[in-house]
């Protein structure tokens, strides 16, 4: 197989992927908290033997000794990393409707174990917890978030402190940790690398706030998006090209091995 097109079906299963992360970031553009996805290719140097010739030798030949040094270039997928960036904030006016401005998440606690996530849609429900649409309880002080039943306001404090009549009945957990320790999984959740606990920290209040009767929009960049759909479209076209072009010309080398016409 020719050089030409081991690096074609590189590129192709590379900008495959990436299509694959526009078109997952697109899917959520109206999912309360979400963070896009992105990569980063770089070229991976594949060096040749005659790279490490040094220099001809004048007194031998005024020409190379060997052939000049060759370097092949295959693209690779550097890096997918998720974008924490902030998202804006939307007015809902649900008592618990809430968004984090700043750094950190709501921890939820999940069959699978505490999930971290940025969606603050929750809703009470019969017990008295407040949970996500998939039923999780949201977790304050290591224990389900409980709000007594109350005619009266509840009201969720910057810091995520719960009040009712001017006293505490919960307290939210907001925690910070590094995104580059943390992998996404279904349903708006993070988790720490291969699926093991995250590591977390409590978020600093003059740095991380929740506002209540607000969700965070996501962080997608449609038009962003959109084009890039399209710059990855036209690219893995035209290493598909590649790979068929090479093709032709293998075949039509073989066809014509041997022949005397």
């Amino acid at each position: 197989m020719q050089q030409s097109s081991i690096s074609a079906l590189f590129g192709a299963l590379s900008n495959e992927t990436r299509l694959n992360l526009i078109a997952n970031n697109l899917a959520n553009v109206n999912t309360a908290g979400y963070k896009a996805d992105s990569v980063s290719f770089q070229d991976t140097f594949q060096r040749m033997a005659t790279d490490y010739n040094p220099d001809p030798r004048g007194d031998l030949s005024q020409k190379l000794l060997l052939p000049s040094a060759m370097i092949v270039a295959k693209p690779r997928l550097a890096e997918q990393t998720i974008d924490m960036a902030q998202g804006p904030m939307e007015t809902t006016g649900n008592t618990f409707d809430l968004a984090i401005s700043g750094p950190g998440f709501f921890q939820v606690r999940t069959p699978d174990g505490i999930m971290l996530t940025r969606n603050g849609q929750f809703i009470r429900d019969a017990q008295g917890q407040l949970v996500t649409s998939q039923g999780y309880p949201l977790m304050g002080g290591g224990n389900p978030v409980q709000i007594p039943d109350t005619p009266n306001p509840v009201v969720v404090m910057p810091d995520g402190n719960v009040l009712v009549d001017n006293q505490q009945v919960a307290a939210i957990d907001i925690v910070t940790a590094d995104p580059k320790s943390l992998q996404k999984l279904g349903g708006n959740f993070f988790t720490g690398q291969n699926k093991t606990a995250p590591v977390t920290a409590p978020a600093q209040p003059d740095q991380t706030k929740v506002y209540q009767g607000f969700l965070e929009k996501p962080n997608v960049q449609v038009v962003t998006e959109m084009v890039s759909m399209i710059e990855t479209q036209r690219s893995f076209e035209a290493y598909a090209k590649i790979l068929t072009t090479t093709q032709d010309m293998d075949n039509s080398a073989v066809t014509k091995v041997g022949s005397t016409t």
